[in-house]
């Protein structure tokens, strides 16, 4: 099934392949830009009806994703279980559920992202979430590409888990090669 799921990736340019230079200032052989695949709801459909699998036994009351990368993800998992899909927010720094959303005491939420690498942007919603008092559940996910020594404390469901290695770029091998630095979203820039 992963094999599938990364043609998809590959077919709609979510996955991309080449050298990169992340927003950390790092360099990266591979980028994911799920919003290439969440664009054709069909795909969107095929991609997380995986993770939905995963997911449809845990008692589930509302799916919550952070903005942005979230949004649709939340929206496609809520579709497939017919559950609501809320979104959070950061507002002045800080994770927030707005717009008349609201969480009962005690909903079981799980947390929809596109792709998962820090956790940073998942951590700061379970926080939000708990605080009005929901129980997180897990993270559900199109993409898993935590390093190993990641950890979010909570249990991931993903349709596939990618090992995309990350490079200081003083390091990256790939500079070594002369292969052009991309920073995706823009054309090629000079190293």
């Amino acid at each position: 099934m992963s094999k599938e799921i990364i043609n998809i990736l590959k077919e709609t340019e979510a996955f991309l392949e080449g050298h990169f230079l992340l927003s950390s200032g790092n360099h990266s052989g591979g980028y994911m830009q799920c919003a290439k695949v969440l664009r054709f709801p069909e795909k969107a459909s095929q991609v997380l009806k995986p993770v939905v699998d995963q997911i449809k036994n845990l008692g589930i009351d509302k799916v919550v994703g952070p903005a942005m990368g979230g949004v649709i993800v939340a929206y496609e998992i809520g579709r497939q279980m017919n559950l609501e899909a809320l979104f959070t927010e950061r507002i002045d720094g800080e994770m927030q559920l707005r717009r008349g959303f609201e969480i009962s005491k005690g909903d079981k939420v799980i947390i929809a992202e596109d792709v998962v690498t820090t956790g940073k942007s998942t951590i700061e919603t379970k926080k939000a979430l708990e605080s009005l008092g929901a129980e997180v559940v897990g993270v559900a996910c199109i993409v898993d590409r935590r390093h190993e020594t990641i950890n979010i404390d909570m249990p991931i469901y993903s349709a596939v888990k990618l090992d995309i290695e990350i490079y200081d770029p003083d390091t990256c091998p790939i500079c070594w090669n002369g292969e052009k630095l991309v920073k995706p979203g823009s054309r090629d820039i000079a190293k």
